[in-house]
């Protein structure tokens, strides 16, 4: 739960209640715009739409619930998603709730098509088994990994025989 996604929620509400406005209900559709907009902070090409790891959302008449899936256990950025979902969401004037779940395992198949698109536009290899890895800049399957762990726990470093060019590749979960 995002105690600041309610807080500006709360907050937004009171200043349009002063201010005479009365609340707009709220669509669905432009609650899915709006995570839209809201970026992976380790893979800033990926929404958290895109990226799948939003798994529920719900609006009620007390507000705005999310679950979001981590993409692994212990990701460092988990609490900075949150609190980005609920400043976002914030917007439509009622309390957000943001909160991680287990209920099902995020996997990378969970990737949207424009998703696997945008990482491969920037250079990243999207996920795939180890031994059908491409490069992400030639496409050729001549890659070896230099290193199981990259910059953060979801990337691998790979290097590019053919085009001799270094690269990410996404861990297949």
């Amino acid at each position: 739960m995002s105690e600041a996604g309610i807080q500006i929620g709360v907050a937004v509400a009171r200043s349009a209640a002063v201010r005479g406005v009365a609340p707009k209900p709220i669509d669905r559709a432009a609650v899915l715009a709006a995570l839209g907009d809201v970026m992976d902070p380790e893979l800033p090409v990926l929404s958290v739409l895109d990226l799948g790891i939003v798994h529920e959302v719900r609006i009620g008449p007390t507000g705005i619930d999310v679950s979001i899936l981590p993409t692994f256990i212990g990701c460092p950025a988990l609490d900075v998603i949150k609190s980005s979902i609920a400043g976002r969401l914030a917007a439509f004037g009622v309390p957000v709730r943001v909160e991680a779940t287990f209920e099902i395992p995020w996997t990378s198949d969970r990737i949207s098509p424009a998703g696997l698109a945008a990482l491969a536009a920037v250079g990243i290899a999207p996920p795939s088994a180890p031994d059908e890895v491409r490069c992400p800049h030639c496409a050729s399957a001549e890659v070896v990994q230099d290193s199981l762990f990259g910059p953060t726990q979801c990337r691998s470093l790979y290097f590019c025989r053919t085009c001799r060019q270094p690269f990410e590749g996404l861990k297949a979960v």
